[in-house]
């Protein structure tokens, strides 16, 4: 049988490490594929290695917190800074719906930001993710609300109990309006599920709006360090709405978080990444 010794064990191990520093620092795709490995394995562990703790109070958004924790570690790791800005229109009288942005998985590390500013927060997610354990009975205790994409009826009796939620514990619920992924120059046009939410429980929206990520090129595989600016806009009440007032708030919500998201992104790009 042929045994490595020692000193080749030793050898073959620095070889390594110097390529994978040499690649990680030479080359552009292999640091983006090395950055998502790193956030995928680290957030499944940070999501799931607190559940001992989140059992003692399941379902109590005070769960999230400790993943949360785990969230800005990543985020250090990956050299990525958030700096907050309008904390003073937090709605703290009452529960609202958050709209937030939507640019990549990386947002989930917003949402790591947002946890410890914001009490009460809670997101919406498809029921598919609570047979992903043992995250999706992370997910479960700290708060998610699952919901039945499939089944409209279903889907809708939990938007309605959602909205119960939000004005008995005056809970937060995190919504992405666009929808769906998007990192460019323009947010994309909003989907109505949170707005109809805001309405028929007439809690105000809380628009907060994070710069765009310059730091991260799909389509070029580059992923480096980078700073983000997440600005927490004044509510916009719905108090005395109905469903007629609907597009009228969804273009009052994206105008307002376009033009943040536009000013933001263009302050980074000049002050941070030299990017005229």
């Amino acid at each position: 049988m042929f045994l490595i010794s020692d000193y080749q064990f030793e050898i073959t191990s620095t070889l390594i490490i110097m390529f994978i520093i040499i690649m990680y620092t030479s080359s552009h795709a292999f640091r983006y594929y090395t950055k998502y490995a790193i956030f995928t394995v680290l957030s499944y562990i940070s999501a799931t290695v607190f559940i001992p703790l989140m059992l003692w109070r399941p379902k109590d958004y005070r769960n999230g917190l400790l993943p949360a924790w785990g969230g800005r570690q990543i985020s250090k790791i990956l050299g990525l800074t958030w700096e907050f800005r309008g904390k003073e229109n937090i709605v703290n009288d009452s529960g609202c719906v958050v709209l937030i942005n939507h640019q990549s998985c990386l947002d989930l590390l917003v949402l790591s930001e947002i946890w410890p500013v914001m009490d009460r927060c809670t997101v919406i997610s498809k029921k598919e993710i609570f047979y992903f354990w043992p995250f999706g009975l992370a997910s479960w205790l700290w708060g998610t609300i699952f919901i039945d994409r499939l089944n409209v009826e279903s889907a809708q009796n939990t938007i309605n109990k959602t909205g119960e939620t939000i004005r008995q514990r005056k809970a937060k619920l995190c919504m992405f309006p666009e929808g769906t992924r998007h990192g460019g120059d323009e947010l994309l046009p909003f989907k109505k599920g949170a707005f109809h939410v805001a309405i028929s429980c007439q809690c105000p929206i809380q628009p907060m709006v994070v710069s765009q990520y310059t730091f991260l090129d799909h389509k070029n595989r580059t992923f480096d360090s980078g700073h983000n600016i997440i600005t927490i806009l004044p509510p916009i009440s719905t108090e005395g709405m109905t469903k007629e007032n609907l597009t009228e708030l969804i273009e009052k919500a994206r105008s307002a978080m376009t033009d943040v998201y536009k000013k933001t992104s263009e302050e980074l790009k000049t002050k941070y990444y030299n990017v005229s």
